[in-house]
Formats: structure tokens, sequence, C-alpha cells
């Protein structure tokens, strides 16, 4: 695969947002989250920068960026919908909900609509789970989803559901 130069923009935020963290080897965590939020995902090169401004290997940080359901290394939709599918939000119900948001948005786990709205993923827990089923929109949190809210849920997104 080829390599993608990054833009000036990214370059210059990787840089800022690791300098802030002091280019601490044991800030990683609070360093991907801090760039992701500014950019949006973790694409290799990015990856790739972080590691030579934590002066650690870009394995390391690649393997903390797979491990963790949080980050991402594809551009995610305006709404990221993530539905839980931890024990709890399982038993009751989540993967009726996922397959709901599957056949509305016509996009599988992992994919964005064709108009860059929406994204969906699937997590393994959000620590919710008096709430299960629970679907995250962006960070807004709906608690006790039932496949008959999906439209509803997709319906308040329209005007944007993250504003």
């Amino acid at each position: 695969m080829p390599k993608v130069k990054l833009s000036e923009y990214a370059t210059s935020t990787v840089k800022e947002v690791c300098a802030s963290f002091n280019n601490k080897e044991g800030e990683l965590i609070n360093v991907l989250h801090q760039v992701q939020q500014k950019l949006g995902y973790l694409p290799a090169e990015v990856q790739e920068l972080v590691a030579k401004e934590l002066n650690m290997s870009a394995a390391k940080v690649y393997g903390v960026v797979t491990f963790y359901s949080f980050f991402t290394m594809v551009p995610q939709g305006e709404n990221p919908i993530s539905i839980c599918m931890g024990t709890a939000c399982y038993v009751r119900g989540g993967e009726q909900v996922l397959d709901e948001f599957k056949r509305q948005l016509k996009i599988d786990v992992g994919e964005t609509t064709a108009d860059g709205k929406f994204s969906l993923s699937a997590l393994r827990c959000v620590g919710a789970c008096g709430l299960a089923p629970v679907v995250l929109v962006g960070e807004k949190v709906h608690g006790r989803v039932a496949p008959t809210d999906v439209r509803k849920i997709l319906s308040e997104c329209k005007d944007g559901c993250l504003t």
C-alpha cells in the first residue's frame, strides 16, 4: 500500500499534541485520544508520526490503536453510531438493534454511508449495563434501545446529532 503524505495541518497537530504531553511515552493513550479528536481518525501515517514524536515503535502505537475499540483507523461519518455488544446488551437484544441499524442505513459494521452522514461500529462494552442495550451516537448515550427505536434515533440526526 502506498504511503500517504500527511497534510501540514495533520503534521503540526500531531506534533503539538505530543508536545503538550511533553512527548512522554506514558501519555500515548492521551495523545491518541486528542489526535483522533482533532483529526477524526488515526491512519497509519499519523500513528508513525506519533511513534516518532514519542520515541517509540510504530508497532506499539498500532497495538494500542487496534486494541481499544474507541480508536479508528478509517474516517468516520458525521454521526458515528456504536452499538454495544457486551454480554448484558447482547442478551437484551443488542444484536437485533445492530441488525436494524444495518438494515436502515444499508451499511455493515465498519462502513460509512455514501453521504458521509453515518458510520456504524460494534463495541465490546460501554460500561452502562443497566441501560442495556446501549447505542452511542457520537457521545450521546441511548439506553434500553429496541429495534423499533432505530428509526427515531436516525431521524433525530437529520439536522445533526452531534450539535
